[in-house]
Order: structure tokens, then sequence, then C-alpha cells
């Protein structure tokens, strides 16, 4: 892998962040909010937030990095797609809570649904994003699709993902100016929120960065086993193979040599 040590400072730095993320969501709703419940209130309308930080947010970055990891290519591509598909499916599902938590607050209170601009690309996105993962499922997890037509989706496939994850930046980020205003919110709460705004945009840069570098792409499987993600080249195994090879051969060619000679000496001495 090219620049593994730079490499490993963007995914140590992506993960402490992510962390980082939904620990300020937890102290956002513990501590200046209501808490966590369900009970149509305030503190039930708090699930929304913390779980689309950890889910569409973390959980989501991850998923799209994880084939990334040097460590992984000696791994089966099939392990790697369940992985993958495993932790898209994982933060549907806590997408699908918060979308639960925050329509029930809103028939509690009597608030109507979908009337502001962060529910309606919020959404777009949700529905977006269940078409992708059911559609990469079908073509690249279960073995019906012809190769060819997997390679021919799989730019698509890239770069709708890494669109809609910038799409549940973008709405993150207006779901957190609209609380605020409704909240009226000042410093020290407004700060902290804030905060945690521009934390979710740094963490999005970093995970479309180790995306779009190619050099710490995941090989071709064809060359991804004589891969080493510490240094040493397949290029130095082929050359120390060929070595062994070549002084197999000539030590062969020797030993047929010396069989030759005997044999004439043989003949020669009868």
């Amino acid at each position: 892998m090219e620049g593994y040590k730079s490499f490993l400072f963007f995914l140590v730095s992506s993960l402490v962040l992510g962390f980082t993320l939904v620990i300020f969501a937890l102290v956002w709703v513990l501590h200046y909010s209501d808490g966590l419940a369900w009970d149509g209130g305030n503190a039930e309308f708090n699930w929304h937030p913390v779980l689309i930080i950890t889910g569409f947010i973390f959980i989501e970055g991850i998923a799209i990095i994880v084939y990334r990891l040097p460590w992984t290519w000696k791994c089966s591509k099939l392990l790697m797609k369940c992985i993958h598909a495993g932790l898209h499916l994982t933060a549907t599902v806590l997408v699908v809570v918060a979308l639960v938590a925050v329509w029930d607050y809103h028939n509690a209170r009597n608030i109507p649904n979908m009337y502001s601009l962060h529910s309606w690309v919020g959404l777009t996105v949700v529905i977006l994003f269940f078409l992708q993962l059911v559609s990469s499922i079908v073509v690249y997890l279960l073995p019906f699709t012809p190769v060819s037509i997997r390679a021919a989706l799989m730019p698509i496939h890239v770069y709708s993902g890494l669109l809609l994850f910038g799409g549940v930046i973008a709405t993150s980020l207006m779901g957190i100016t609209e609380k605020l205003i409704f909240s009226f919110s000042f410093p020290p709460h407004g700060i902290f929120v804030n905060t945690l705004g521009l934390l979710i945009v740094v963490f999005g840069g970093l995970i479309l960065w180790i995306t779009t570098r190619p050099g710490w792409k995941r090989p071709p499987e064809h060359v991804e086993k004589d891969q080493h993600p510490f240094g040493s080249s397949a290029d130095e195994d082929t050359t120390d193979y060929s070595k062994e090879k070549s002084d197999v051969e000539l030590n062969s060619e020797a030993r047929k040599r010396n069989l030759k000679l005997d044999e004439a000496g043989q003949r020669s001495t009868m």
C-alpha cells in the first residue's frame, strides 16, 4: 500500500472523530436537553439525532471505508461484502427507528410532518439509500448477476454511495440548525451543538479522502493475495521465487549432464 503511515493517520483520526460525534450527540440530549425516552415528548425526539449520527454518519462512514483496510485484503471478497452489507443494514435499522421517533413525536404534539427542507431532503436520502442497499445486495451479494454487469455498475455504485453520504452530512447540518432555531439556544448550548456540526463536516471529509485515494484502494482479486500492507511487495516475492526456480533448473541440468558423462565413461570402459 502506498503511504501506509498516512493511511493509518487518517483512519485513526476518522475513528476517534466518529466516536467523538456519538459522545457529543449523547451529551447534547442528556445534558442540554431532556434525555432519552419513548413517551411522545422531547426525550423521544432526542432519539432522532442520536441514532442518525450513530447510524447514518458514523457506522455508514465505516462501511464506506471498510474495503480500504489493508489487513483485510487477505480475507475473501465474499466475507468483505457481507461485512460491508452488514454495516449498511445496521445503519438502516437505526435510521428507521430515528424516523419513527420523530414522526411519533410530531403526531403526539400535533406537529405537521414533512414541513421543512430538512425533512424533504432527509426522506429523499433515506429512500435512495434503501434503494441503493437493495439493488447492491441483488447485484453484488447474490450470485446471479453476471460479472460484466457488476463491473459496469460499480462506478455508479461507488458514486451514488458517496453522493448519499454527502447528502446525509448536509441533511444533518440542516437538522442541527433547525433544532437550534426552534429551541432559541444560546451559549454554551449553541456553541456546543455548532461544534458538533463542524465535527460532522470534518468526519465526512476524512471519509471521502480515504475513499478517493487511488493508492489506498483494495487491489483486484488476482493481485490482492500477493499484497502485503506493511511494505513488502509482491515483486520481491516473485523475484525470490524466480531465483529459487532458476537455481533448481540449473541444478537439475547439471545433474543430467553428470549422468550423461557417467554413462559415456561407462561405455568407454566396456
